[in-house]
């Protein structure tokens, strides 16, 4: 049957008025262009225009509530609607008489309606910065198109929400940033008053301080890959710090036999030094760093780097531990020397028969 719209009241019913003497310039009341029906509809109620959703069964209206649509309903077919009347409320809300609309339509006739809007920021499925250009009819999408010049403030705020979301491993952590930023932990558990967080959380907490001066120019998220860490977050340092990094926590330790050994700052015992058993051959006591006041554990190694024993007391690993990993190492490795006194042996990298 002919689809009947109630008389409205105020400008909408003025408008509304106007498409009705044109739907039916003779005022016999029959249907002389149904295909207007659902415009007659949008103009009394222009924020009941709804456009269907990507399920199918939903429509969002112009002014954001969402109603149901049976999909067996005619009208489900149509991604554009014209409700004049709906039942229930929130999630349960449902369409009770509506008409099709076009696009073309939306456009000739509520054109004064649609508005250009910049969209942008962080988006969750494409784990990166999106901007576009966005024409709304309220609530509704109508049209969106990329923006390829989005301002730079902008692109950085969306970057910077996304590596709140998404975590810190967002950006490429080479092993020397991972490196620096044990040592810088470990000297803020030194003395936490005077050396900066690197925790995970504080780090979050921080970003525009050591992450967002050195993003200004990069517009996406694959362009984070290029940024070198530990060169950002030496910017959390003053220049006192900077040079007494290296004192404190340094990279290395020289050990009796001259070669250098890393310190790995990435173990919860503390920093740890694993080096060959022969090549601290004579030194009495454990080493420290942290100004002396802490001491290097000493992971000391087989000649095949395999773990011998772990100390942080080296004078009483040599009175009481030494002569049974003597007696086994002499076994397995003959070519090495193996000294009865080994704080009177030379120490040496190399191996080296018995005499």
């Amino acid at each position: 049957g002919r689809f009947e719209v109630d008389r409205v009241d105020g400008p909408a019913g003025t408008e509304a008025e106007r498409w009705r003497r044109r739907l039916d310039p003779d005022g016999s009341g029959e249907d002389h262009d149904a295909d207007l029906t659902g415009l007659l509809v949008s103009v009394a109620y222009p924020d009941r225009i709804a456009q269907r959703r990507a399920d199918g069964s939903s429509y969002l209206l112009a002014s954001g509530a969402g109603v149901q649509l049976d999909e067996s309903d005619a009208l489900a077919q149509h991604p554009w609607l014209a409700v004049a009347d709906t039942a229930g409320g929130g999630g349960d809300a449902r369409i009770v008489r509506a008409a099709p609309i076009t696009i073309e339509e939306i456009e000739a006739v509520h054109g004064d309606r649609l508005t250009d809007v910049d969209h942008g920021g962080w988006d969750r499925r494409a784990r990166d910065v999106v901007f576009e250009r966005q024409t709304r009819l309220g609530a509704i999408i109508v049209t969106r198109r990329p923006d390829d010049n989005p301002p730079v403030d902008a692109v950085r705020d969306g970057l910077l929400a996304g590596v709140r979301r998404e975590g810190l491993s967002l950006l490429s952590w080479h092993k020397a940033d991972v490196r620096y930023r044990d040592r810088l932990a470990f000297v803020h558990r030194l003395r936490p008053d005077e050396w900066p967080d690197v925790g995970d959380e504080a780090l979050l907490e921080g970003l525009e301080d050591w992450l967002a001066p050195a993003i200004d120019r990069r517009t996406r998220r694959a362009q984070l890959e290029g940024l070198v860490v530990r060169d950002l977050l030496g910017t959390l340092l003053d220049w006192r710090q900077t040079r007494e990094l290296d004192r404190i926590a340094p990279t290395h330790h020289e050990v009796p036999s001259g070669s250098r050994i890393p310190v790995d700052y990435a173990s919860a015992d503390g920093p740890v030094l694993a080096v060959r058993l022969q090549e601290v051959f004579g030194l009495t006591e454990s080493p420290r760093i942290g100004d002396g006041s802490v001491p290097l554990t000493l992971h000391l190694l087989s000649p095949a780097h395999r773990p011998l024993q772990v100390t942080q007391d080296l004078a009483s690993f040599w009175a009481d531990g030494y002569t049974e990993v003597r007696k086994e190492m002499r076994g397995r490795y003959p070519k090495h020397h193996w000294p009865d006194d080994p704080l009177a042996a030379t120490p040496t990298n190399r191996a080296k028969r018995r005499s």
